[in-house]
Parts: C-alpha cells; structure tokens; sequence
C-alpha cells in the first residue's frame, strides 16, 4: 500500500477510466458517477479542503458530507435532497474508496461510508452460504422430483432470477457448453426487458442430472409430476413456493424464506464479493438504481472482512 501525493478531486479521472477499462461501465453510467462526485468535490472546495489528500480522508469527513448533503437544497425547488438521491452521491463516493483500495493507494475503508437510511425502507432478508448450503442438500436427488427440486434451487441462486423468469424457461434454452464455462442465458424479464444471466457450473450440473431423469417431451424446462394428463406441466409461482417452504420445514431454516429471498441471497452474496452496485443492477434486472440500493446496507461487515483480506499489510 502506498499513500498518494496527489489530492482526491486529482484522482477522478483515473477512476473514470477504471470504471471503463476494470468495471465495464457504460458511458451513461460513467457521466453519472462523474456528476455525482462533482458534488463531493464542490464540498470539499466548500470547507477547504481540495488538497485533501486520500489517506487523509477520515469519517469526520465523510460525516460532514452525509451533513452537507442532508441539509443544502441543490435543486430548483429548494427542497432537500431525498434519502434515496444522497444515496447515489455517497455510492459513488464509496466506489472512489474501492478503485484507492484496488489501486492499493491508502484511504479510508468503504465501509466507513455509510448510506442514508430511509424510513420506508424494509429489511432484506437472505440466507447465509452455511443455509444456503443446508437447503440445496435437503431434495432427496434419487428420485426424479429431488433433482428437479435440486437444479430449481441451484439455479434461483446461481441466476438470481425471479420466479415468474424461472418458470417461464424452456428445456431448449439450456445449452450446455464445453468444458467448464458458464453458460450465457439471455431472459425477457420485468417489462420485457432482455438482459443476461449466467448459470454456473454447478448449477448446469444438476440440471443435466435433471433433464437426463425426464421421460417426457414437454418443453418446459421445470416440470410438475403431480399435474394431470390433461393440465399443463409447467410449474406454476405457487407451486415453487411450496416446494422451498417444504425444505424450509425440512432444515430448521427460517419461516420466512421464499423464492424472493433466494434472489435477495444472491445479490447480497454478490455485493460481499464487491461487486459493483451498477453492475449488480444489470444482473437484477432492476430499471432504477433506487431498487437495488436496499442491498446495500446489509454487507458492511462482510465488506469490511474482503478489505481487510485482500488490501491489509498483515
């Protein structure tokens, strides 16, 4: 780790080019942080503080701003700044302390930039790995409907998927590619809106177990056993739900995991792993930011143990 000589408004546009070149960002995406930062940097100009170098960020300066951004009126109405829009400016200012932390340039750790909580906003419920891991193991995967049960399960976490998009695969779409890639699997989702989720090695596994136990010929990828000859085989939300709330019971996890809570689990796991909240809002589906920000409070701690592993001295 290195201390840097150069100011923090200095370092903007090297961080723009790494949203570029190491993210993949858009240029949308790119103007956005770029705005948003402005904003950090007209406070820091405000307070005198422009040659503030990034080892000498410290808490109490990030608090000014939380402060700072509370109470000014940026807009024309002359109204404060909503929780969810200070939001934005501190997501951006927290992704400028993960580039430091990548660059290995000291600075203050990204958790320590806390976002604006809001009164209407409601607690995300996920499962941990050592759950995740107890509820995968729970199907009996010797009888046809195990591995079916299995590869739903394995697949809701490796896709994030909701569960109008699950059911709505058919057989034809699972293509298994060579070797141990992950496979590319483009989805019409919430408004019709195409985007791509990928299904890892692991879950194409017990897919393949699943779809090589299959008698029939029904193009739905996920298939009810106990439909009549004469109903549609595809499973249906309901029936989904009743297959996790079965293993739920099974394994002493809690009462309140739902197929959703499989997609909440999935983008926390993805936001442990510093993923890029932008890039998690590609994944999710989700039109506006907004959406997916209520990830964001539930990982500190985890992030705090990534930072520590992979940018301390010791």
């Amino acid at each position: 780790m290195q201390q840097s000589t150069k100011p923090l408004p200095s370092h903007i546009v090297d961080f723009l080019d790494w949203l570029d070149v190491q993210k993949g960002l858009s240029s949308k995406t790119q103007e956005n942080y770029s705005r948003f930062l402005n904003k950090f940097i007209i406070f820091l100009k405000t307070n005198n503080l422009e040659n503030l170098k990034p080892h000498e960020l410290t808490p109490d300066h990030v608090w000014s701003y939380q402060v700072y951004l509370a109470r000014q009126c940026f807009s024309s109405a002359k109204t404060p700044l909503k929780k969810a829009t200070q939001n934005y400016y501190l997501i951006a200012l927290r992704s400028l302390l993960n580039y430091f932390a990548e660059r290995d340039i000291v600075s203050l750790p990204a958790e320590k930039v806390k976002l604006a909580r809001r009164k209407d906003e409601k607690a995300v419920r996920f499962l941990t790995v050592d759950q995740l891991k107890k509820l995968f193991e729970a199907p009996d995967t010797s009888k046809p409907a195990g591995l079916r049960d299995r590869a739903i399960l394995e697949t809701f976490f490796s896709t994030g998927m909701r569960i109008s998009e699950l059911i709505s695969l058919n057989r034809e779409q699972i293509k298994f590619p060579p070797g141990d890639q992950d496979l590319e699997l483009v989805i019409i989702g919430k408004g019709s809106k195409a985007r791509t989720v990928y299904i890892s090695q692991r879950a194409l596994y017990w897919l393949k177990r699943y779809l090589d136990s299959r008698e029939d010929d029904d193009k739905c990828l996920f298939v009810n056993y106990r439909a009549r000859k004469d109903s549609p085989m595809r499973l249906t939300p309901r029936s989904i739900e009743e297959i996790i709330k079965k293993y739920v019971i099974e394994t002493g996890l809690p009462l309140n995991t739902t197929p959703h809570v499989m997609r909440h689990s999935f983008a926390t796991d993805l936001l442990n792993q510093g993923v890029d909240i932008r890039i998690l809002q590609e994944f999710l589906g989700h039109k506006s930011i907004t959406a997916t920000q209520i990830y964001t409070h539930v990982t500190s701690k985890k992030l705090r143990e990534v930072h520590k592993k992979f940018h301390s001295l010791g």
